[in-house]
């Protein structure tokens, strides 16, 4: 098959895309729809490949399987390795232990499955990992396995011109599968290959049947292509389900440009495009990281363009030493793969990234003193296993359970309680501030917390119902409604930002009637200062590399939370018996204190309390003037 410029061009378009939507997705806001783009031409390309074998019944799946790793896996293999031997110097021990995780899965072509497992790709948490872009190439790989495998099969029972109706149904099944699973399951649709295989089969349709086209009509049906593709990275977001139904457009776009086979494209045949094409893997390849540093090291966005053109560079370099190497790719027996060298580069790095992850990220690479060790041990969550009340689903002995899910007590074990603690993780982070607080005040409180359970006597709920703490809330809120007037305290504490921008505020707002009604004593928990970012990574780097750690640089995403605040405390004010704690009586004003000489923030990971902070919040409550006066609405005994 001879060059295609078109093709080259093509690929241009598609990096384009990808980079400048990560490194400023306002610039392109559906810029991510350049994989699919990559998936159309790598379905084309692979499938003239292997059908061409097949009608000449020449065709070596293992042969196949070399090229392609010889195309693949030394420049990823190269990218993985630069980044070990950076975050040995640059990432503290958690983020080198993922590191490490995801070198070995991303060389292993298994990381769409981490990924899938682990966040969304476009929650804020995906910019701390490395190697996310390789979930693309672990997609990819697999269809490289799977594909060659199906079609040598079908060709022992079936005629090429059948095949070539089955890739067709295929295609069209598989469709209709993304569209149905990214509704369903949208996190594995966007990861995994069962939603994404019809892109790359797509690709093979147009190999396979090739339109005929007058040279006018070329241009047409190229620019009506470029149209789609163009106007889908402008007009999707990540707003959009995806890849879903949306993604016929720059799935068809592509297959349009492949079909016009239009070579002389003032867009895909210039220059400038050709060589952003031919360097576009390893492009693609370098560009993640360089966006993850700019991020993870806080720098400014003015950081954003040199990152661009360096990603350029990187791609060329990359491509020019790495990419044109011509490993051997002939092997007489299955001795001779002994001496297949990207084998041992895959295991190289595999070994290297099990022991940064099986070591904890080699900790061992820091002396830390021992003011130092007592804030990174207790800069967690307050949960069942470190000894508190929280019952959070992601516990692996978590199960629905009234029993476990509300006979917990905190504070003096030896007195009776008198007092519950009634909400969701925000209540949960709470546990560690109230139980200083009643152990000063020589009482107990039951603490009734798990997963999204704001208080609320109805079945609405700010998680997903699809999680098993969605039961146990359940239990919860029934215990609550049913128990009420066992207490002569209740304090409810929630993430109150999220049920306010859903509506359910109103549901705890009946809860305080009630409560208030039975002449209880009813205390609301403010909910604390939000970021837009993890400050528990930020202040482990300012801890590990002896940097200063000033949270005044890291931007807040507050707005709601202080609204719906403010209603709560209003809401206080309606009755005598109900009593609002807030910011100010829990924490310094700066969000801040300090343990030693180091300056420690009270959020965790930017939004709940670590333990620690939870145990300075109490202090700082305890010697509030006002610490008397809230104390005295409780009836401890």
């Amino acid at each position: 098959m001879k060059f295609r410029k078109d093709i080259n061009g093509l690929r241009a378009i598609a990096v384009i895309a990808v980079v400048l939507f990560h490194f400023n997705d306002s610039w392109m806001p559906g810029g991510f729809a350049g994989v699919d783009v990559f998936f159309v031409i790598s379905g084309f390309l692979m499938t003239g490949i292997i059908f061409r074998g097949v009608e000449k019944d020449s065709f070596s799946i293992f042969k196949f399987y070399v090229a392609r790793a010889n195309r693949i896996i030394p420049a990823l293999a190269l990218l993985c390795l630069v980044l070990l031997v950076f975050g040995w110097f640059y990432l503290i021990p958690i983020d080198y232990k993922t590191l490490g995780k995801h070198a070995g899965s991303s060389i292993s072509f298994l990381s769409n499955f981490a990924y899938w497992r682990e966040a969304g790709y476009f929650d804020a948490a995906s910019h701390e990992k490395w190697l996310l872009h390789s979930w693309s190439l672990s997609v990819e790989w697999q269809f490289y396995i799977i594909y060659p495998l199906v079609l040598v099969a079908m060709r022992k029972f079936l005629s090429i011109k059948t095949m070539k109706l089955m890739l067709i149904v295929g295609t069209v099944l598989g469709f209709i599968f993304c569209v149905f699973s990214t509704y369903k399951w949208p996190n594995a649709s966007y990861f995994l290959l069962s939603a994404r295989a019809w892109e790359m089969m797509i690709g093979g349709v147009a190999y396979l049947y090739p339109f005929t086209l007058q040279e006018n009509r070329k241009k047409i049906v190229h620019w009506v292509g470029l149209g789609l593709i163009i106007g889908s990275y402008f007009l999707i977001s990540a707003e959009n389900p995806w890849p879903g139904y949306l993604a016929l457009f720059p799935v068809i776009g592509s297959f349009l440009i492949i079909q016009a086979q239009h070579n002389d494209s003032v867009i895909t045949g210039n220059i400038v495009f050709q060589k952003l094409g031919t360097w576009s893997y390893s492009i693609y390849l370098w560009h993640w990281p360089i966006v993850v540093a700019i991020y993870y090291f806080s720098l400014d966005e003015a950081y954003i363009y040199p990152g661009i053109a360096l990603s350029i560079l990187l791609g060329f370099l990359s491509y020019k030493y790495v990419e044109k190497i011509k490993f051997r790719n002939d092997f007489s027996s299955l001795l001779s793969y002994l001496r297949y060298k990207p084998a041992y580069m895959v295991l190289i790095v595999g070994l290297l990234g099990s022991i940064a992850f099986g070591d904890n990220g080699v900790g061992s690479r820091f002396a830390l003193n021992a003011t130092d060790d007592i804030i990174i041990h207790e800069l967690t969550r307050a949960t069942r296993s470190n000894g508190y009340c929280f019952y959070s689903s992601d516990d692996p002995d978590f199960e629905v359970s009234q029993s476990k899910g509300v006979e917990c007590y905190l504070g003096d074990k030896q007195e009776k309680p008198t007092t519950l603690l009634f909400g969701d993780s925000y209540a949960g982070h709470n546990e560690p501030f109230f139980d200083e607080v009643f152990k000063a005040n020589g009482a107990s409180f039951q603490s009734i917390t798990t997963n999204w359970c704001i208080p609320s006597f109805s079945e609405r709920y700010t998680g997903v119902k699809t999680n098993s703490a969605y039961d146990q809330c359940l239990l919860n809120r029934r215990y609550l409604e049913n128990n009420m007037d066992d207490y002569k305290n209740i304090i409810f504490a929630g993430s109150w930002d999220t049920p306010l921008i859903l509506g359910q505020l109103e549901d705890f707002k009946q809860v305080v009637d009630k409560a208030a009604n039975l002449d209880k004593n009813i205390f609301i928990m403010a909910a604390p200062y939000r970021y837009q970012k993890n400050l528990l990574a930020e202040l482990k780097k300012s801890i590990y590399f002896g940097l200063p750690f000033n949270i005044d640089a890291i931007d807040g995403k507050d707005t709601v939370v202080a609204k719906a605040n403010r209603e709560l405390k209003a809401l206080a004010e309606k009755y005598s018996n109900v009593y609002y704690i807030d910011r100010s009586l829990l924490y310094e004003e700066s969000n801040t204190f300090d343990v030693g000489e180091v300056t420690v923030p009270y959020s965790l990971d930017g939004g709940h309390i670590s333990i620690l902070g939870s145990k300075y919040s109490a202090k700082h409550f305890i010697n509030h003037p006002d610490y008397e006066v809230m104390m005295s609405h409780f009836n401890l005994h």
